[in-house]
């Protein structure tokens, strides 16, 4: 990885930074948040219209400007930074990439330039709470499966347990992360020993079945297909700008037990059956919305066979190092206003940033930001590194899709995530091995929040009384940590998740040496 950026990327970086330091200061968040739309729409014209910011990271072929996941982190900094409120992170994240890898040609010639353009915004709605484990980044399964043992010798066994999760404690049997079987404690008799029982656990994201969407039980979305079509049902919560975007890529569950799968469909905002409320937030400068959908008419994102499972966990390192970079241009802002803070402030006839242990504090502040800012940048290196490997080895989801009717002639990719197809050994050689992203990402993400955390609690300790008054801005920054880490963390479930990636606690193999009876002993 090359730790210098080019002239055009510190160009992004400065040119955004100028708009919303000109346009986005505290009095304008705090106006934004009110407006009905829950931003400033004159901000998003600006930034859409003339920086293209929508499809920086878009091909040039759909309109956009063909740069890749470094650069939208870049801007991504700078919006948090400025804590902007803004549908940038649900349409330029979440759902473009989506749309570009599942869609077909008629759908990514349709949709994407419109995005790039910002005159259409999206966003992606999946069930309250399982954002980052659709994305594959947390959570790998809701396996609850319990056990019935009890003891049939001269005694009663114990009470039957419920079985482990395969969240935490359990060991996935696939990349996917398959929730672990659940056994119920085995109960022991007098003299002898009851049945074990066992239940099944739930499946991850990357895996079929996706139980983060419903897996056909309560919650969630379902669908059906009907009338030549498809129909949704159900309800979702905390949907980023839910009530405002002009497209919905809505994760439906679908094909019952059989085949059980999650697809995603794409639901327009004036669809007939669909209901869209903003929701009170924490963190106001990231507008929700509830959706209610009731046989709301969609059409599906790709062919309707497939799991958007492998598609969601694709592009979750790329999400995960955008976020972080957010996050940590909103811990670098809380840190910058705080340092000029205790510089101007005196108590007993000097600044209170004089006194050593402000200093240390503060020190102690910089030091989880700057860590977790290289953390971000590798982090989307790694993901743009990935996607052009992938891009290199196999052709994209998309262009593998039968075409629709009327679909014209395929479109040149051009460059893939905004970097230059690659050998995909050379880019091994450079330090992104295959699948690295997907632990690089959730692992920037996790020390993103955490700096973000601290930052913003030493932001309002320093502050003194006035930190925590409704007037200074400081309470924009706790909030946005908080609420951060109710949508995107916690981080110990985020490392957790890499962890398991990475194979930390998979069983290993005995050397040779310590064979028994020349086989191998797992331990």
């Amino acid at each position: 990885m090359d730790t210098a950026f080019t002239e055009e990327q510190d160009g992004i970086r400065r040119t955004v930074r100028d708009v919303l330091a000109r346009r986005c200061t505290p009095e304008d968040v705090r106006a934004a948040v009110l407006a009905p739309q829950g931003y400033d729409t004159a901000l998003w014209h600006t930034l859409a219209h003339e920086l293209g910011l929508p499809g920086l990271a878009l091909p040039e072929a759909y309109g956009g400007a063909g740069c890749g996941t470094l650069e939208l982190a870049l801007a991504a900094e700078e919006a948090g930074r400025a804590l902007l409120p803004s549908p940038l992170l649900p349409t330029a994240v979440l759902a473009a990439p989506l749309l570009h890898a599942l869609g077909t040609r008629g759908q990514r010639d349709r949709l994407l330039p419109a995005l790039a353009r910002g005159e259409l915004t999206a966003t992606l709605a999946v069930p309250a709470g399982t954002l980052t484990s659709a994305l594959g980044l947390s959570g790998t399964g809701n396996g609850t499966g319990t056990g019935n043992g009890t003891g049939n010798g001269n005694g009663t066994g114990p009470a039957p347990w419920t079985g482990i999760s395969g969240g935490r404690h359990g060991r996935g049997t696939h990349e996917g992360g398959f929730g672990a079987t659940g056994f119920g404690a085995t109960g022991f008799g007098a003299t002898g020993f009851g049945a074990a029982g066992c239940g099944a656990g739930g499946r991850g994201a990357d895996g079929s079945g996706g139980s983060w969407a419903g897996g056909g039980r309560a919650g969630g979305i379902q669908a059906r297909p009907a009338d030549g079509g498809w129909r949704l049902y159900g309800e979702v919560g905390q949907v980023l700008c839910g009530h405002t975007a002009g497209l919905l890529l809505v994760a439906a569950h679908t094909g019952g037990f059989a085949r059980s799968r999650t697809v995603l469909f794409l639901v327009t905002a004036d669809a007939p059956g669909l209901t869209r409320i903003r929701q009170t937030a924490l963190d106001e400068t990231r507008p929700v919305a509830r959706l209610e959908l009731r046989d709301v008419p969609a059409e599906p994102l790709g062919p309707p066979e497939d799991d958007a499972g492998p598609a969601l966990a694709a592009v979750g390192p790329g999400v995960a190092a955008v976020l972080a970079a957010e996050a940590v241009g909103a811990a670098d802002g809380a840190l910058r206003r705080t340092v000029a803070y205790v510089g101007v402030r005196h108590q007993f006839g000097r600044p209170i940033g004089s006194f050593q242990a402000v200093r240390h504090r503060l020190a102690d502040v910089y030091v989880r930001v700057e860590a977790a800012r290289s953390a971000a940048y590798y982090a989307a290196w790694a993901a743009g590194t990935e996607a052009a490997a992938r891009a290199e080895t196999a052709a994209p989801l998309s262009s593998t899709l039968p075409a629709s009717p009327g679909d014209g002639p395929a479109v040149p990719e051009g460059r893939v995530n905004g970097v230059d197809r690659v050998n995909p050994a050379e880019g091994r050689a450079n330090g992104a091995g295959p699948g690295e992203a997907r632990v690089d990402g959730p692992l920037a993400l996790a020390q993103a929040l955490e700096a973000l955390r601290s930052a913003a609690a030493e932001t309002v300790q320093l502050h003194g009384g006035v930190g925590f008054t409704w007037e200074h801005p400081a309470h924009l920054a706790f909030k946005r940590a908080a609420g951060d880490t109710l949508l995107f963390g916690p981080a110990h479930l985020l490392r957790a998740r890499a962890a398991a990636r990475a194979g930390l606690f998979a069983p290993r193999t005995r050397r040779a040496s310590e064979r028994r009876d020349g086989e191998a002993v797992a331990v």
